[in-house]
């Protein structure tokens, strides 16, 4: 028997994380003044090192923000197409869309993020 997947459900959980993810972003515009900040006034050995290398995993991120963002904003869009329609989300539309696919790389990138943002935070009290 083929399951079924609640389209409201998974339309809400894509709009609970795009907007996650729009958070994400103001997060990284306001560590990206951080790092302006310290490369202006901290001059030790090895501080300007962890400051580029910082800059370069908010760009891997803000990148990837944009494109797990857009994947499921478009996925969002299809679900209340369905919703619309009254047609149902069946395991075969499920798999072919790669719901589970982008549910793994968000769990990646949340993950991921968060143990940056707290060493980035450990940094800058330092």
């Amino acid at each position: 028997m083929a399951r079924t997947f609640s389209i409201m459900g998974l339309h809400l959980r894509y709009r609970l994380r795009i907007a996650e993810m729009n958070a994400d972003i103001t997060i990284l515009r306001i560590f990206d003044d951080y790092l302006k900040e310290l490369s202006s006034t901290k001059d030790k050995p090895g501080i300007k090192d962890k400051i580029d290398d910082f800059q370069k995993q908010f760009t891997g991120f803000r990148k990837e923000i944009d494109e797990v963002r857009d994947r499921m904003h478009i996925l969002k869009m299809k679900l209340a197409s369905y919703a619309r329609e009254k047609k149902p989300l069946d395991y075969k539309t499920y798999k072919a869309d790669n719901y589970e696919g982008l549910k793994k790389r968000y769990s990646d990138f949340r993950k991921s993020f968060e143990n940056v943002k707290k060493e980035f935070i450990e940094f800058v009290s330092e």
